[in-house]
């Protein structure tokens, strides 16, 4: 026999590797996939958990004013004049949001508008390394508190 004479290849020994290679590639493509929607999944979860943390805190806040018969604070609505980027806009929304969430559930006479104002006039907010200085234009303190904001970059 010559060493160099190769050998013709077996029809059931192809036909099994076929199946083998075909099973794993397949496999494996289940798994990207399954995994794929797995991470979207948990991700819709998390923002959705977000979502009923934050009703639940507006609901406690208004469960413990449920008796009175007052004006109460039940949002707030902010209007940014903003020609920047989408994104720093909502970003900057989000903080001046959080800075005012302690006024959800009180009575709006027991609220100074005035103090409002400074909680966010000529503030100096920092994004992505620019400086903006935020100047308010506008209150409306009624059921839901409204503020309009002027947001100016500093040079």
């Amino acid at each position: 026999m010559n060493p160099l004479q190769k050998r013709p290849l077996n029809l059931k020994s192809c036909f099994m590797a076929g199946i083998i290679i075909g099973t794993l590639i397949g496999a494996a493509a289940f798994n990207i996939m399954v995994s794929y929607r797995m991470d979207q999944f948990y991700k819709r979860i998390a923002s959705l958990e977000q979502t009923i943390q934050d009703k639940n805190a507006v609901l406690k806040k208004f469960e413990k004013n449920i008796n009175t018969w007052s004006l109460v604070v039940k949002g707030i609505d902010v209007v940014l004049d903003f020609d920047g980027d989408e994104i720093d806009e909502i970003h900057f929304e989000k903080s001046i949001k959080d800075k005012y969430s302690t006024l959800l559930g009180k009575e709006v006479k027991k609220i100074d508008p005035d103090l409002i104002i400074e909680v966010v006039d000529k503030r100096i907010f920092k994004v992505e390394g620019k400086e903006y200085k935020l100047k308010v234009n506008k209150l409306i303190l009624t059921e839901v508190l409204k503020i309009w904001i002027s947001v100016e970059p500093i040079n």
